[in-house]
């Protein structure tokens, strides 16, 4: 037998209690709850968990243990959140390009396609400190702003492209076909991700959570706290910091940290 995503227990997740018709409003409403409350991070990867795509796995790790996750822990559980709603959001993959040019890089990225009366829409709930807080509209250079943040799609050589304006400069993050994908092609990249050697997830501690003041990000050991228009960088000192920054900003505890082995930082291994 299939698993049902318990809506009410996800709006009580997300903290939502607002209108659940499938309009445009409703789906901009959602997408910031669920990145507010939902952190990012790849703890389960670097603690040699394996990552359930399922929804009774996801219901026990982002609902009721409420846990963060990466890209496909995120899209997964927010689609099917939209499914019960009465959306039909489209699943794709995408190229990771913030580093790499697409040549380089597998498909390892899952975002949304939303269509409305308002048009076609990305969202995309899981791509860490660059994901947009609103749908984006699926329209070359149609730009779609929240607070600081401007997302914007671009099309370049059969390729769609998810641009960011960061205080510095413009960052072109993913690149995507928009084909469709099946559940099995995410169980494939997952895999990949949350297992390869070579995989980012795999060798560095990625975290980022929205808070009432602003964000906290962590890159291995570097902490990145924005309060307003306020940005103080530190360290973390150990492992047992990384514990206490669990539990004061990302709203969970998770002792196992404390044993946490990052290839990327040599003096925890």
């Amino acid at each position: 037998m299939s698993y049902s995503l318990d809506l009410d227990a996800y709006f009580g997740r997300i903290g939502w209690g607002g209108a659940t018709a499938a309009t445009y409003e409703t789906l901009a409403g959602l997408l910031r709850a669920h990145m507010a409350a939902i952190p990012f991070e790849n703890l389960d990867v670097l603690l040699g968990r394996r990552v359930r795509l399922d929804l009774e796995g996801l219901h026990a790790k982002l609902i009721q243990a409420r846990r963060g996750g990466y890209c496909f822990e995120h899209v997964t559980l927010f689609a099917a959140a939209l499914e019960k709603l009465g959306y039909a959001p489209a699943r794709h993959s995408a190229r990771v390009v913030l580093v790499s040019p697409r040549t380089a890089v597998p498909r390892t990225h899952m975002f949304l396609t939303v269509r409305l009366a308002e048009g076609s829409f990305v969202v995309d709930p899981g791509f860490g400190l660059l994901a947009p807080r609103v749908p984006v509209p699926l329209e070359d250079g149609a730009k779609a702003s929240f607070e600081n943040e401007t997302h914007w799609m671009a099309r370049d050589e059969g390729f769609w492209l998810l641009r960011a304006q960061t205080a510095e400069k413009t960052v072109e993050a993913w690149a995507s076909t928009l084909e469709a994908d099946n559940p099995a092609d995410f169980e494939m990249a997952n895999h990949y991700t949350s297992t390869h050697p070579e995989s980012g997830f795999v060798n560095r501690l990625m975290l980022s959570a929205i808070t009432a003041e602003g964000r906290v990000t962590v890159m291995n050991r570097d902490v990145t706290l924005r309060r307003g228009g306020e940005t103080r960088t530190s360290q973390l000192s150990d492992r047992g910091a990384l514990r206490a920054l669990l539990i004061e900003h990302f709203g969970f505890d998770l002792p196992e940290v404390e044993r946490l082995r990052v290839p990327a930082i040599p003096e925890w291994n």
